[in-house]
């Protein structure tokens, strides 16, 4: 598969729901950009998720970064942590993953806390954040049938209980994917 030299960071915040976790890591795998995390990204999210699911183990969430690491095997980004002291962001344990974001040369970090990325702080390294919806709105944009096929196979897995096409796109729309549940239920039909 080809892949676009277009890169993006996931931040945790996008990673700890499952359901934009495995829409994001299906889109990955189109290859319409390369798709970025670090060990502490996967440390951020696994450590959040399980103060607030005590029904979740450790090893569950390793086993799922560890699937994530395989998956898309250069999406682990390494030898950033060089770089941490030298960046200034609202949120100084923000920092790793601006980072990252240099060190794996991203063009965004898809993150919901686009204030603790403001674009004074990262227009000087050519990164600027984005909201996940306007993430893969643009990503829309670019290749619609991309988009439309991750959904499509991000449905398809979910079968214990299947999931039908009203409650698919409801459960992208409660992920804060406003306009990415309008423009796939325009595609409902082959969803």
């Amino acid at each position: 598969m080809r892949h676009s030299p277009f890169t993006a960071i996931y931040d945790a915040c996008v990673l700890y729901p499952a359901p934009l976790r495995d829409f994001l890591m299906w889109l990955g795998l189109s290859g319409r950009f390369r798709a970025r995390w670090s060990r502490d990204i996967h440390e951020e999210w696994k450590r959040n998720l399980l103060l607030n699911r005590q029904d979740l183990t450790r090893a569950q969430l390793d086993r799922t970064s560890d699937l994530m690491d395989r998956a898309i095997p250069d999406g682990l980004v390494e030898g950033y942590e060089g770089l941490i002291a030298g960046l200034n962001l609202p949120d100084m344990n923000d920092r790793h993953v601006l980072a990252a974001a240099i060190r794996c040369g991203a063009s965004v970090i898809v993150t919901f806390n686009e204030r603790d990325f403001p674009d004074q702080a990262l227009a000087p390294f050519g990164v600027e954040s984005q909201h996940p919806d306007e993430f893969v709105d643009n990503l829309f944009d670019l290749d619609a049938a991309a988009v439309v096929s991750a959904a499509q196979r991000q449905r398809a897995q979910l079968t214990n209980p299947p999931i039908d096409i009203d409650t698919y796109l409801d459960i992208l729309f409660r992920q804060g994917l406003v306009q990415t549940t309008k423009a796939l239920a325009t595609y409902r039909t082959i969803l």
